[in-house]
């Protein structure tokens, strides 16, 4: 028997209410997934965390087993290695910073006066008492908030010390995927029907492979950046220029904005200590060197198969900061670099490459 209701609405009619219903549910799954993210943050972030790691040591440990150390030793040894020169970097970023504060304050002042003297002699031709008020004021201000600053630095690094519970995971996470990772993934993927767990173990090797490709390049990229900058930075004389190149080599990690807002500290410290001659020689070292890496270093290094489009990589980049803060904007970009090749390995697409080897960990 016919429907005359359906009958009476148009075929287009007709594919857009069916196209609104399954958008509504898949909008539903992904508050749920949402939410359950949420819920299980402690867990999500350092096995995400772990993931991202593992890509980064998995090569040098399959390389030492590879050549007859046994894979617990070798775990060890990288894990030791890598884990120790993080934490080496960010404990001397910390002491450096807080170490050369007091020099920087003292560089801020001298600017100060010589432009109280410009402001008084120069073009403009204020007012003496005017100017000394201002300064003064300026100058009792920065050297009041001194011991604040250094303060706020040390709560700082002492607060990192909460998140002891997530360190922990991460740790242990990552230790047990460069061990034995390949064989959970297999277990782990029995639940697929048979008929397509091939298919889906492929998948999570390609987007492995990816993740592993994207997490070396990136390392490379930001060792460049914050090694370039750094040079550039001891050659202009801006103090703490070592610390500044450590940030820049992490800030480099977080695509297109990590370096660059990293950059611009660098140049903000330029001009306030040495001048605005100087903060514009900055800007362009910063700025020749994100060229170099844009237009050098990310196609050589990453290549054609972890290359991902810059406004998927925004979009990932704000719903990251969105949903999981600093976090996210960093887990964002390598989680979009392993779903991009594995739901394209998963649908057969012609353009993702024959995952190599099984690299999942």
């Amino acid at each position: 028997m016919p429907d005359f209701a359906d009958e009476a609405v148009t075929p287009q009619v007709r594919k857009a209410a069916a196209w609104a219903w399954r958008l509504v549910v898949l909008a539903a799954a992904a508050a749920v997934l949402f939410w359950l993210i949420q819920r299980f943050v402690v867990i999500v972030v350092p096995l995400a965390l772990a993931l991202i790691l593992t890509a980064l040591f998995l090569p040098a440990v399959d390389w030492l087993h590879r050549r007859r150390v046994p894979r617990s030793l070798a775990v060890v040894l990288v894990f030791l290695l890598g884990l120790g020169a993080l934490g080496g970097l960010l404990t001397f970023v910390v002491t450096r910073f807080i170490e050369g504060l007091p020099h920087l304050i003292d560089q801020i002042t001298v600017s100060i006066d010589s432009l109280r003297d410009w402001a008084a002699n120069g073009p403009l031709e204020l007012g003496q008492q005017q100017i000394n008020n201002a300064v003064d004021s300026a100058i009792g201000t920065l050297q009041q908030r001194q011991a604040e600053i250094t303060s706020g630095v040390m709560s700082t690094a002492s607060a990192l010390a909460k998140f002891v519970t997530g360190f922990f995971i991460t740790i242990f996470m990552l230790i047990v995927f460069l061990h034995g990772g390949r064989s959970i993934y297999e277990f782990v993927t029995r639940i697929v029907p048979a008929q397509v767990r091939e298919r889906v173990r492929d998948a999570g090797r390609s987007g492995f492979t990816t993740l592993t490709g994207y997490v070396q390049g990136t390392f490379v990229v930001a060792l460049v950046d914050g090694v370039g900058i750094g040079i550039g930075l001891l050659v202009l004389g801006i103090p703490l220029a070592l610390p500044l190149a450590s940030l820049v080599f992490l800030g480099a990690f977080v695509p297109f904005v990590g370096a660059m807002v990293t950059g611009f500290l660098a140049v903000v410290i330029a001009i306030l200590a040495k001048g605005w001659l100087y903060g514009l020689f900055t800007l362009g070292l910063v700025l020749a060197v994100q060229q170099l890496e844009g237009n050098v270093l990310q196609p050589l290094i990453m290549g054609r198969a972890v290359r991902l489009h810059p406004l998927a990589v925004l979009v990932a980049l704000t719903a990251g900061g969105v949903v999981a803060g600093i976090i996210g904007v960093l887990l964002a970009v390598p989680l979009l670099a392993f779903l991009d090749h594995a739901v394209r390995s998963l649908l057969g697409s012609r353009e993702t490459p024959p995952a190599q080897g099984g690299a999942v960990p």
